[in-house]
């Protein structure tokens, strides 16, 4: 399955000749991944932070930059799962604008606990990404 989401590339995304200045396609996967864990998995940071004290950090990220980002594009991000582990899950991210794929990124999440310690996801994640991994979601 995958996860849709789409941006408009605003001016705080660019720098001054409009083209998205690298840093804020991190943000903006941030966001994607953040939208996906609220929508699909139906657990979201706000509960994962501030209720169980616990974070998803990205701990590795291979991004590849393929043309650039203009103001006032609208881009389409789509987010699939490759792998999910005992306390990691790897996501493949592509960034498009009218089809055209400008930006991918493989990153990798890892479920911690409040002393900061990687543990195994929860029951309550893992079930529905590995649904969505499996095309099983509802």
């Amino acid at each position: 399955m995958i996860y849709r989401r789409q941006i408009s590339v605003e001016f705080n995304h660019c720098d001054p000749a409009g083209i998205v200045f690298y840093p804020r396609y991190f943000e903006m996967t941030n966001s994607v991944v953040e939208n996906f864990f609220l929508d699909v998995v139906q657990y979201p940071y706000a509960r994962i932070a501030m209720v169980e004290k616990a974070g998803v950090p990205t701990v590795r990220i291979d991004a590849n930059f393929k043309s650039p980002c203009r103001l006032g594009e609208k881009l389409e991000f789509s987010l699939q799962i490759k792998r999910i582990g005992r306390s990691s899950v790897n996501f493949w991210l592509v960034c498009a604008c009218l089809q055209d794929a400008r930006m991918t990124a493989d990153l990798t999440l890892v479920w911690v606990t409040p002393d900061g310690r990687s543990a195994p996801w929860p029951q309550a994640i893992r079930d529905p990404m590995t649904a969505f991994m499996n095309g099983t979601a509802e």
